[in-house]
């Protein structure tokens, strides 16, 4: 009898023991349920894309982003060049057999003027060179007969475009003749070297107060694409923004999530790398990349699992700016998040015997399946 009590506690203790495993089971159950309604999950579109929307393999053709050749022809006026007088140009008078009226190298004023002697000042501002020379034939018929007067143009000053952003010698380039956009870039020094990685995307034309248009330089640089050669006139504003301007974002289980700059034919794999590879709580099956097409966007799978056991690279897509890299988490993965949000101080707990000694779980499974009593010793 004297063991009785004995007894009883034992059985108190293990039923108690239970009750404990249950209450943690319990806690697990809900936080569960509670943390799966809060972790991301990007959902594949189902929608069926139109073909300029569709993922391909390949970079995909850009829409409404670039100016068509259309617009760029209509940007481009189909007239005659004609040039115009303006301040900075330098300029040569000559009057057959009248050298006393032959002046060189007269520049036109800031304000457009062109002082001459015996002549005086005429306003050459956006005037042709034909439209100065009849000017100054006009007033001298008035002092003699029949003058005859060539107007030479020394120095093409006011045909000029500023080039702005990435390139070597950014500033005014001045042209000859009729200006072009390769010209402009050309004369700018071209692309700074700085790296492979580096490489000219896109470039604004802006003239006057309300054209902006936006051309595509790989189009043009790349593909030849001769049609997006726009024509510069003067005073036009040629940007070139800088490559950084260009990011991709990788996110979700991968070492080094954040923003990655975007380099020439950057695919899939090559984010999910620079981002430091998969961290082992990733699902290799489910990686997302999501796409802002328009308000809504569109979210693809890829495979990296298909990819890398079976090679099969059809969907190792190249990105975009702006598009987004979702590695997803594994079931593991989101348990273990489930746990530290239910124990912090304890990190991670996993269900192994080391842990479930600590809490003297094991010790009362033994008793009741096999009849052992005692800790196993864990090396501690």
């Amino acid at each position: 009898m004297p063991s009785q009590p004995h007894s009883y506690a034992k059985k108190h203790n293990g039923r108690s023991a239970f009750i404990f495993i249950q209450q943690i089971l319990l806690c697990i159950l809900c936080t569960l349920l509670i943390t799966s309604c809060s972790s991301i999950s990007p959902k594949e579109t189902s929608v069926q894309l139109s073909p300029e929307k569709n993922f391909k393999p390949e970079l995909p053709e850009k829409k409404q982003t670039f100016a068509s050749p259309e617009a760029v022809r209509k940007l481009s006026s189909t007239s005659p060049f004609q040039y115009y007088l303006g301040p900075g140009d330098v300029i040569s008078i000559t009057v057959w057999k009248r050298p006393e009226l032959s002046h060189e190298r007269i520049i036109v004023a800031p304000d457009g003027m062109l002082s001459i002697p015996r002549i005086g000042n005429i306003n050459a501002l956006q005037k042709t060179p034909e439209d100065v020379q009849q000017l100054i034939s006009k007033r001298l018929k008035a002092l003699y007969t029949k003058p005859e007067v060539t107007l030479r143009v020394e120095e093409f000053r006011n045909n000029k475009a500023f080039v702005l952003g990435r390139v070597s010698k950014p500033g005014v380039v001045h042209f000859p003749g009729k200006g072009t956009l390769l010209e402009a870039l050309a004369l700018a020094g071209g692309l700074p070297y700085q790296g492979k990685a580096t490489f000219l995307t896109k470039c604004a034309i802006i003239r006057g107060r309300d054209t902006v248009i936006w051309i595509d330089l790989q189009d043009l640089l790349k593909k030849g694409n001769m049609a997006l050669n726009a024509s510069v006139k003067n005073n036009d504003i040629i940007f070139i923004p800088e490559a950084e301007d260009q990011l991709i974002y990788v996110m979700g289980e991968v070492v080094t999530p954040g923003a990655i700059q975007l380099t020439s034919n950057m695919n899939v794999l090559k984010a999910v790398m620079l981002a430091g590879g998969m961290s082992k709580q990733a699902n290799p099956e489910k990686i997302f990349v999501i796409r802002q097409e328009n308000l809504q966007g569109e979210v693809i799978k890829v495979d990296l699992k298909d990819l890398l056991e079976k090679g099969n690279f059809s969907r190792n897509f190249t990105l975009m700016s702006n598009d987004i890299v979702f590695v997803s988490p594994s079931g593991m993965a989101k348990f273990n998040y489930s746990i530290e949000k239910l124990i912090p101080a304890l990190q991670v707990l996993s269900l192994g015997t080391d842990n479930a000694e600590s809490f003297g779980l094991m010790q009362e499974f033994r008793n009741k399946a096999w009849g052992q009593e005692g800790f196993v010793n864990t090396g501690d």
